[in-house]
């Protein structure tokens, strides 16, 4: 890394939306970091993609849930960041890791709740938290909602719920972080054809059709519709917004 690159973290960016967003950044000229939670794997071949576009890329282990991991893990990033560039600072914060939940109201958990609530809240909360010294001023912060908050779906009201809870969140980092010129903006894919939740939508050619069918432009969404409103996000031309949602979906169920 140069230490006149942007640099960018991405949680969860060994899969699907994430590994998307991260190449998306990388050919806007940031370099990377993403974490991964279990596939180092799958983690480096999206390192190995981004150098191969000539960007800096490295992977970090990193569960977002487990909130007692995070004082170490910023510290093995800022250490890396100050080994690679001689400043232990970074300029976007990219919280998109997490799993899914389908459960009717009459069947979840506590033990569910608490862990769909640890990933996509608290540990965007204080992963955020803890990451602020270290984010640059002028940088920015893109937290990842859903076409949930808006579309009500069966079997998604604590999903739904806490990733509404994030869309207000944003707004008041937006808000609270403004003196320091930091952008905070919350993006809410549809329904895409990941291996997230299983795989169901992209598998499923039942849900794969319905969701197509109350789509404006026809189809299900494909993380390549995600990765580049996330770098895009990240670049000058995007300065002016901040603390807003802004939905991914191809016009579902307008």
């Amino acid at each position: 890394m140069s230490t006149k690159n942007k640099i960018a973290l991405v949680t969860g960016g060994s899969r699907g939306l994430g590994k998307n967003m991260a190449i998306a950044l990388a050919k806007k000229g940031i370099d990377v970091v993403i974490t991964y939670n279990s596939n180092k794997e799958a983690a480096d071949n999206v390192v190995a993609e981004i150098q191969s576009l000539g960007r800096n890329a490295f992977a970090l282990q990193l569960d977002t849930s487990n909130l007692q991991q995070f004082d170490e893990f910023i510290k093995t990033l800022t250490s890396l960041l100050k080994e690679k560039t001689g400043n232990d600072h970074f300029d976007f914060l990219i919280n998109n890791a997490g799993t899914a939940l389908y459960a009717p109201v009459t069947d979840v958990t506590e033990a569910q709740m608490d862990a769909i609530y640890n990933i996509h809240y608290k540990g965007v909360f204080f992963l955020t938290q803890k990451a602020l010294p270290f984010l640059n001023d002028g940088g920015g912060i893109v937290n990842v909602s859903s076409g949930l908050t808006r579309i009500t779906m069966p079997g998604s009201s604590v999903y739904g719920s806490l990733k509404a809870a994030i869309e207000t969140l944003t707004r008041y980092f937006a808000k609270e972080l403004g003196t320091r010129k930091i952008r905070a903006n919350v993006i809410a894919p549809g329904a895409i054809e990941t291996d997230f939740g299983g795989g169901r939508v992209r598998d499923n050619k039942e849900i794969n059709d319905q969701i197509a069918g109350f789509t404006a432009l026809g189809r299900v969404g494909l993380p390549d519709d995600i990765g580049g409103v996330v770098a895009f996000l990240c670049t000058d031309e995007a300065y002016w917004i901040n603390g807003q949602r802004i939905e991914v979906s191809g016009g579902q169920m307008l």
